[in-house]
Formats: C-alpha cells, structure tokens, sequence
C-alpha cells in the first residue's frame, strides 16, 4: 500500500508539472505573425523563406547527431531560431550565424560542459564564413532579444512529461512506448517551420496519439485522453494538429520525400571544403547586423545567393534517429489505402 501510496504522489506531481508548464508554454512560442511572414517569403523577396530555415534546421540535426549532442540541445536550438527569426529581420547571409549560435547556446545549457564543442570547431564543422567574435556577438544579441534565461518548454518537454506519466501508471509499458522514436518523429516535425505554430503541448500529444494508435494500447488512450481533458485540449484543435502530424511522418516515410541517406554520418565534401576544414583560414567579418524588426526593411540577400556561394548544406546526414524505423510503415500503408479508396 505504501508504494501505492508513493505512486500516487508520483502521479500528483506529475500532473502538477504538467499543469504550470501548460500554463507558461504559450511564453516560449514565436511570433505567428512572424512565422507567418517566413511562410510568405518568396526568393524575390529577398527575405529568409521557410524553405531556407528548414534546410538550416536539418543543418542543426545534422551538427547535434556529428557532436553527440541530445535531443533537448537540438530542440532547445531549434526553439530559439524560431523564435528570433519570428521577432528580427535578419539577412539570409547571417542565418548561418544566426542557427549557429543558437545550437552553441542551447548546448552550453543542456551538454555537460566536458561534451561541449569548442566555438571554433563548431565553426569549421559547420562550414561556416564567420569568426569566433561573430559568433559570440550574436550569442549575445539573441540572448538579449528573447532575454534567454536558459530554460524554454518546448515540445519535448511536454513528450517526456506525457511519457512519465504513462509509465506512473503501469511498469510494463516501458519496452511498448519508445521515447526514443517519438523524439525522432519530433525532430522530423521541427524540420518544418508550419509546426513551429502550434502550442508544445498539443504537438507532443499528436505525436503521443498517433504511436498509442500504431501500437493499438487502449490503456495508453485512455491515459492519453485524461491529459487531453485535464490541459482543456479542444477535440478540433488536437485533430486538426494529428492530421498534420500524421502527413508529415506520412510524407517523411515516402521513398518520393527527398530526405537524407540515414547511414552512419559521413561527412562527403570537395577538395577545397576539405582543405578549409582541415585549416584556420582569416575570415572577414561580417557586416554590422541590423537589429530592425520584420516590418522595417527588406534584407538584400537571398538564401539561394548563401548557399551557391560556399555554406554548403549539411542535410545529407541527418544522425541514425532520422531512419526508417521510427517513420513506421503503418503510415505509408494507410496513405496507400486512402489512395486506392479514393
């Protein structure tokens, strides 16, 4: 009874954290009308599209998978690129920079400080054209714009909560529920910046759903259910979020999508991308960075015009969470299905 007890209060607590996280998430989110603007942005525009920030997100997971950093390190960045990105103007020839810094910030919080990748390897690593002082000004710069206490509650917060809760109720659901597919099917959500929109609680359910669902557990549905109603989640706002989640997994686990070769990480790069890597090369610095905000001004740049000129993108190897596995085939079969019913 004792232990009963215990889990009891476990339980409680739990709920409890749920609770105040729920209550503060909507502090951590970026600005709609700013993501909005993204979504807009056409390569005339001059302006950073969501297909630049979604290549530069796959960039990240590329880095956090290279340096062994953890899923919170990535999702933390992610969380903070969005954020500024949302509330600045920025240039696309300083979104390199930009994601850079937030990777480098979200680790020092996150990684021990024996695991942290000094700036200038992450710089070289990263193919990048800037200096270690570029680096650091930025830090501070989105630091003070998003005033960065080193804590944000983000999607995965809400997934490890939810999955804590799940296993309080039962000690068999362990080796059924794997946290470590979600946190994969996580990252693929975040590659996309339409899901930046929605609120960390409601994402990380639908992702929570949608595997109760694959794995057919009426017990975890019912659990997952309670927590809907204890967060006060409407049916119509969760659902329109699992149909969105369910077609990006969809498309992800299409052999149409054209996502990265899920081997072991390999770094393949020119001769010259060899030879600056392997070299400290004097770099010039940056121009002063504009601090205006989206409405202001239009940025000269494009991201097509960054990327020909040199900063390569690292997408090509995404770590080993990005395969098969965790994008099951249960989802491209009820694709199939729907397209021969239709």
């Amino acid at each position: 009874s004792s232990s009963r007890a215990s889990c009891n209060m476990d339980a409680f607590k739990l709920m409890k954290e749920l609770r105040v996280n729920h209550e503060h998430e909507v502090y951590y989110l970026p600005k709609e009308t700013g993501l909005m603007l993204i979504e807009s942005t056409t390569r005339d525009d001059n302006r950073i599209s969501a297909k630049c920030r979604n290549a530069k997100v796959e960039d990240l997971w590329s880095l956090t998978s290279f340096f062994g950093y953890s899923t919170q390190t990535f999702v933390l960045a992610v969380n903070l690129l969005d954020r500024f990105l949302a509330m600045m103007r920025i240039q696309p020839k300083h979104l390199s920079c930009v994601s850079l810094s937030c990777l480098h910030m979200a680790a020092k919080v996150t990684e021990e400080e024996c695991n942290l990748t000094p700036t200038d390897e992450l710089i070289r690593i990263g193919q990048c054209r800037f200096t270690v002082a570029d680096l650091g000004r930025m830090e501070k710069i989105v630091a003070e714009k998003l005033n960065f206490n080193s804590k944000a509650i983000t999607a995965l917060t809400f997934l490890h909560l939810y999955h804590q809760i799940l296993l309080s109720h039962s000690t068999d659901r362990k080796e059924t529920l794997n946290l470590e597919k979600l946190e994969a099917q996580l990252k693929a959500c975040l590659c996309r910046i339409s899901f930046s929109k929605a609120k960390p609680s409601i994402l990380a359910l639908s992702l929570l759903r949608q595997e109760i669902e694959a794995i057919q557990s009426e017990d975890m549905l019912e659990i997952a259910c309670h927590i809907q109603r204890h967060l006060k989640i409407a049916d119509g706002e969760l659902l329109l979020w699992r149909e969105r989640v369910a077609q990006c997994l969809s498309d992800y686990a299409s052999p149409e999508c054209s996502k990265p070769n899920h081997r072991k990480l390999q770094w393949i790069v020119s001769r010259r991308t060899a030879q600056n890597l392997h070299s400290y090369r004097i770099v010039p610095e940056l121009p002063t960075i504009p601090e205006g905000c989206w409405d202001e001004s239009e940025s000269e740049d494009s991201c097509e015009d960054v990327m020909s000129s040199g900063e390569e993108s690292l997408s090509s190897s995404l770590g080993s969470d990005a395969e098969g596995p965790f994008f099951p085939l249960h989802i491209r079969r009820q694709k199939h299905c729907q397209h021969l019913l239709t």
